[in-house]
């Protein structure tokens, strides 16, 4: 998909890719936040999540409490270079 002029996965794509819970992979990245550059990853605003979710046409997004995360390419690659999302 194609936000803010980037291809991104979004967070609970990655975790599948990886076979890890969503809401895993977004603690180990908000703890270490500071190793991903500020161009690798970003969380959807409240406009990019409507347009998602109009674009999916689904009434709410999962359940989720917290707006999801986009990794670039880079971040995606970055995460998947520190061996394993879930350790990063």
């Amino acid at each position: 998909m194609v936000l803010r002029g980037q291809k991104v996965l979004l967070d609970a794509d990655l975790a599948d890719l990886y076979g890890v819970d969503t809401r895993r992979l977004n603690e180990q990245v908000r703890r270490n936040r500071e190793r991903f550059p500020v161009d690798f990853i970003f969380e959807l605003s409240v406009d990019e999540i409507g347009i998602l979710k109009s674009q999916f046409a689904t009434s709410s997004w999962g359940g989720k409490r917290k707006t999801p995360l986009a990794f670039t390419e880079h971040g995606a690659i970055m995460a998947a270079a520190h061996g394993h999302p879930a350790a990063c």
